[in-house]
């Protein structure tokens, strides 16, 4: 930030700022240069006032038609530039890639990477001196915030918001009814005419799942993390206070650059405890870890998958909404939003952290108050007495694996099993109805080769769906590891990202048909019951089946992507490249 120095005349405060501002390497150029970078920017009809010195603000925005939950967003950006506007800034927006969970194939989390590239070098290159950053669906939400740190200019991220809850034949229903739905139709509950009508009642509005998925989870983590305005996280997409927050946002971002508050300062290792903690209280989505391990490789802070089990324990569920609870995003806004939870938590998260208003997460959630107790619990009469994301280790699992407890059957949180092994999704898909499948109440079902590398991508396939025939039987729940991961609108009893993966040859991969498997949450195990010995003569005979790319970005990502205890980032794509452009292209 300049210094101000007492008594100093406006104009040349005003002229310090100026010279602070990184758009004046662009517009406030003299001759040819300066000429050029004005003159075309005028062809939309900007007049000369615009490039004289206000703090251009970048509008990062992920709407697209093929990402059905950000398809509002050109909305929300023109409530931002509002809020620029008033508040004396230049907006300017500007697309990136978008990442659509429900469309994007083989993953989107195959180019969540790909995406904060495009981020990084969007902002970088051009002349802005603040960002605001327009994310909904899954993987837009932390590809633009991994992108944003690497550059590290002053930044505030706004959140699409959650859907309204649906109605079909009398009830509430959300995306965690998804899988609830394809039971029901495997076994003749319903009709394939219901199947179809189910889709529209669901997706009714604009906005991303209406529970607490990984789109909520992720909008949750950024108000945690300080970087967005409070209530961000919950005020549902059709409701007009999305785009007040916008509108507000957009006021905002100029004061941040004025006041030169960048992410760096924002995003200290406090930050990321507190957003740890209140993902637990929330019962948020086990994606949770694999993308704050990214953000935090970016920015610079020290976190590690051990961390995620120490500052969740202890900590109850909060928030009573699906999957972990039984209601949804819009009633945990109108119950009194996140600073409600975080206001009952303030005896052990971090009050005086940073955030983007400019005032502490204490200061911020200080007039919460809670409307409803069936919504929002206190932390000593919780939902539920366990929550957060548990970490998992042992011979199968060397670096760890997660389990949400929150979603899993209380039964099964200690379990031994044979195991019913599939390769990978597709040995999954051919053999899953097979009448011969040797696969009781009491198996457990492995699956591998879906992470990084294996996939490629890490899908969201490990809450692998149970054979109709024990569907029949009443069995709702089997444990299930992969090394890939789960949607965070699903359940069950489901280890995910086991490290290292199947496909770079971790013990997964040496897994077969009837070996015991150990599986204790509390001592926080995960064994195979075989011997050392046996293990080291099948990894002799071990030979990698998945195919590897060797063109494009794919084979970029293969080659570089970290495992999933490290958040999968690529090994080049850790820290970032600071704002600073060295080289003049006229």
């Amino acid at each position: 930030m300049p210094v101000m120095v007492p008594g100093m005349p406006p104009v040349q405060k005003r002229i310090m700022k100026e010279q602070a501002l990184r758009s004046r390497n662009w517009f406030g150029r003299k001759g040819k240069d300066g000429f050029i970078y004005r003159a075309w920017m005028k062809n939309q009809g900007i007049p000369q006032d615009m490039f004289e010195g206000k703090p251009v603000i970048g509008i990062c925005n992920t709407w697209s038609e093929l990402t059905p939950c950000n398809a509002h967003f050109r909305d929300l950006a023109e409530a931002v530039k509002k809020g620029v506007l008033e508040a004396g800034g230049f907006p300017v927006e500007f697309p990136v890639m978008s990442l659509g969970e429900t469309l994007v194939k083989p993953t989107a989390m195959l180019y969540r990477n790909l995406v904060s590239m495009d981020v990084e070098e969007s902002i970088r290159a051009n002349p802005v001196d603040g960002v605001v950053l327009l994310c909904g669906c899954d993987k837009t939400t932390p590809s633009l915030v991994m992108g944003a740190c690497s550059v590290d200019i002053p930044t505030l991220v706004i959140s699409g918001g959650p859907m309204l809850k649906g109605h079909w034949q009398g009830k509430d229903i959300g995306t965690s009814d998804v899988w609830r739905f394809d039971v029901a139709h495997k076994l003749g509950q319903i009709t394939q005419e219901e199947f179809v009508e189910a889709e529209a009642c669901m997706a009714r509005t604009q906005g991303h799942c209406a529970v607490m998925g990984t789109a909520s989870t992720m909008a949750v983590m950024v108000e945690a993390l300080g970087l967005s305005l409070p209530n961000n996280a919950s005020i549902p997409a059709a409701d007009s206070r999305r785009k007040v927050l916008s509108q507000l946002s957009g006021r905002r971002i100029v004061e941040m650059v004025n006041e030169n508050l960048t992410l760096s300062k924002i995003l200290t290792r406090q930050a990321f405890e507190n957003a740890i903690m209140v993902n637990a209280a929330i019962g948020g989505s086990t994606n949770f870890v694999i993308h704050l391990l990214a953000i935090a490789g970016r920015i610079g802070v020290d976190l590690n998958l051990n961390d995620f089990d120490t500052h969740s324990q202890g900590i109850p569920l909060l928030a009573n909404i699906q999957p972990s609870g039984e209601n949804y995003m819009e009633d945990l806004y109108y119950s009194g939003g996140l600073p409600a939870v975080i206001k009952e938590m303030k005896s052990i998260i971090h009050n005086d952290v940073l955030t983007v208003n400019g005032k502490t997460m204490g200061d911020n959630c200080k007039q919460a108050e809670v409307y409803d107790r069936n919504i929002i619990s206190t932390m000593e009469a919780p939902f539920k007495p366990e929550s957060g994301i548990i970490v998992v280790k042992g011979n199968l699992a060397p670096d760890g694996a997660v389990i949400k407890p929150s979603a899993a059957s209380t039964s099964l949180l200690k379990h031994s099993g044979k195991a019913v092994v599939f390769e990978n999704i597709e040995d999954y898909h051919a053999r899953i109805e097979d009448p011969a499948l040797e696969i009781d109440a009491n198996s457990i079902m492995v699956l591998k080769n879906v992470g990084p590398k294996g996939y490629p991508g890490m899908a969201e396939v490990g809450n692998m769906a149970l054979p109709k025939k024990l569907l029949e039987q009443g069995v709702t729940d089997l444990v299930r590891i992969s090394d890939g991961r789960m949607s965070g609108t699903g359940f069950g009893t489901v280890v995910l990202h086991v490290s290292p993966e199947a496909a770079v040859g971790g013990p997964l991969a040496l897994v077969e048909n009837g070996d015991i498997i150990h599986l204790d949450v509390s001592s926080r195990k995960l064994e195979l019951a075989v011997s050392e010995e046996e293990l080291a003569k099948r990894k002799a005979n071990w030979q990698l089946k998945e195919k590897m790319e060797t063109r494009g970005y794919v084979h970029l990502y293969q080659t570089h992507v970290e495992q999933a205890h490290l958040g999968a980032d690529m090994d080049f794509l850790k820290g970032g490249s600071g704002s600073q452009v060295t080289r003049d292209s006229h």
